[in-house]
C-alpha cells in the first residue's frame, strides 16, 4: 500500500513553550533551556504516511536527543502543552513515544526484544513496511556540499552514523495491521527500525509527535513524494549520477533553483 498524496506536512501551531516555529512551520528551533520543546504535525497522519524531520541543529551540554511518536491527542485539546514526552505526555495515555536509538525502541515480545527487520537493499527505490510503500530518495540525510559531501553521504546512506547525528532523517509512521489495529514504526535514515509499538487505535486520529529535546536543539520537515517522483526529483537523480560529488554542480549550466535544489535537498 502506497499512500497517497498529501498536503505538505508542517508542524502544529500548538507546541511547547521554547519552541519557535519559522513563517512555514517547516523548522523548529528550541530556543532555550533542554525541554518544554513539543511539537505535532500540524494534521493527523494517513496510514502509512511517514512524518520526516532532519536534525539541522545540535547544542552541546544536554544529556539527551531527539524524541519521536504519535499521539491520539488532539494537539488543540491539551489545556497544556506538556513540558516532556517522556513521561509527561506519555503518562496522559493513547501516546507513544521513544528516544531515538538504534534499538531499545522495539516491541519486546515475552520478555525479548524484537529483532530489527533485515535491512532491505539499499538500492531499492522505496521503503516497504508491511505492505506501506515509501520513496526512499528523501528518506536518507545528506551532508552540506563540500569537498568530501560524497564520502559523508555514503555514511547516511550506509546509515553507519549516530542516529541523531547532524543532517540525520527521522521518520514516524503507523502500518495498518488485518486487526483493525496499527503498529508504529521509526525510520532512520530510510532504515526502518521495526515495530516500536503494537495495537495503536486507527479509529482515532494519530498526530506525530517530536520533541526538540536535550542535544537537539532544531529540526525542520522533510517533505515526502508518494507515487510517481517529481520532475525535479528525477533531474536531481539523473544529475547526481554524473557527478563525484555535489559541489561539481556548481559548474553546470542550470537554473539557479535547480542547482540549490540538487545540493541541499
Amino acid at each position: 500500500m502506497a499512500a497517497p498524496g498529501h498536503s505538505p506536512t508542517r508542524f502544529h501551531r500548538v507546541h511547547g513553550a521554547n519552541v519557535r516555529l519559522d513563517a512555514s512551520r517547516t523548522r523548529a528551533t528550541r530556543v532555550e533551556s533542554f525541554a518544554n520543546a513539543l511539537c505535532f504535525s500540524h494534521e493527523p497522519l494517513a496510514p502509512g504516511q511517514i512524518f520526516l524531520v532532519e536534525i539541522e541543529e545540535k547544542e552541546l551540554g544536554w544529556c539527551g536527543h531527539l524524541r519521536v511518536g504519535l499521539t491520539a491527542h488532539d494537539p488543540q485539546s491539551l489545556g497544556a502543552v506538556p513540558e516532556y514526552s517522556l513521561p509527561d505526555l506519555v503518562s496522559l495515555g493513547d501516546s507513544w513515544v521513544f528516544a531515538i536509538t538504534r534499538s531499545h525502541n522495539r516491541v519486546s515480545v515475552d520478555g525479548q526484544e524484537e529483532p530489527a527487520p533485515a535491512p532491505a537493499p539499499l538500492w531499492e527505490p522505496e521503503l516497504r513496511i508491511d505492505g506501506v510503500r515509501i520513496p526512499r530518495d528523501k528518506l536518507v540525510g545528506r551532508s552540506r556540499p563540500g569537498r568530501y559531501s560524497h564520502l559523508l553521504d555514503e555514511l547516511y546512506r550506509t546509515n553507519v552514523l549516530p542516529p541523531t547525528a547532524l543532517r540525520s532523517r527521522i521518520g514516524v509512521l503507523y502500518a495498518p495491521r488485518p486487526d483493525g489495529t496499527a503498529d508504529m514504526h521509526i525510520v532512520i535514515n530510510g532504515e526502518d527500525m521495526g515495530p516500536s509499538a503494537r495495537s495503536l487505535p486507527t479509529a482515532r486520529p494519530l498526530y506525530a509527535v517530536i520533541d526538540v529535546f536535550a542535544s537537539t536543539k532544531s529540526v525542520r520537515v522533510i517533505q515526502v513524494e508518494y507515487g510517481f517522483p517529481s520532475l525535479q526529483t528525477l533531474c536531481r537523480l539523473v544529475i547526481q549520477k554524473h557527478i563525484v560529488h555535489r559541489l561539481a554542480i556548481d559548474g553546470l549550466d542550470l537554473p539557479p533553483m535547480l542547482k540549490h535544489f540538487c545540493q541541499h535537498e
